[in-house]
């Protein structure tokens, strides 16, 4: 299964932290990235996302059904984001949509097998193969 991180898009200042939603920036970056997303990624992949706003308007970009998981709020474990996308027993393609710096740690314990803070700048993803190998990492500002 290959497995694409996908951290939300920018989104606007305030509290509760849960309820923030994009920034119109936040929303072309989220169309532009999506857009890159339906035109390479297999079909029946799976979109997996945080319940906050933010990563459900980033994840509704991509014009697919979209589960919200729990475990994926800020926050969340290596272990939580892997077991949420079923890694690496899923038969489909799954996009994960959530935030810093959790994102970041799962990258770097499939990659390199230890839990450091990779940074991944909003609205940007990185693809892990199945083989734990990075695929591909595209930022919005290059679309």
């Amino acid at each position: 299964m290959d497995l694409i991180f996908w951290r939300h898009a920018d989104a606007e200042e305030g509290a509760p932290d849960l309820a923030r939603k994009l920034s119109p920036k936040g929303r072309e970056q989220a169309a532009r990235v999506a857009a890159w997303m339906r035109h390479h990624l297999p079909e029946g992949f799976e979109v997996l996302a945080s319940p906050a706003l933010r990563a459900q308007q980033t994840a509704e970009a991509l014009k697919l059904p979209v589960k919200t998981e729990k475990k994926l709020a800020p926050g969340a474990t290596v272990q939580a984001i892997l077991k949420a996308a079923d890694w690496p027993d899923h038969e489909k393609a799954v996009v994960v949509v959530g935030h810093q710096p959790d994102l970041g740690q799962a990258i770097a314990h499939l990659v390199c097998g230890e839990e450091r803070d990779w940074r991944l700048k909003k609205g940007a993803l990185c693809w892990i193969a199945e083989d734990g190998s990075i695929k591909a990492v595209l930022s919005p500002d290059l679309l």
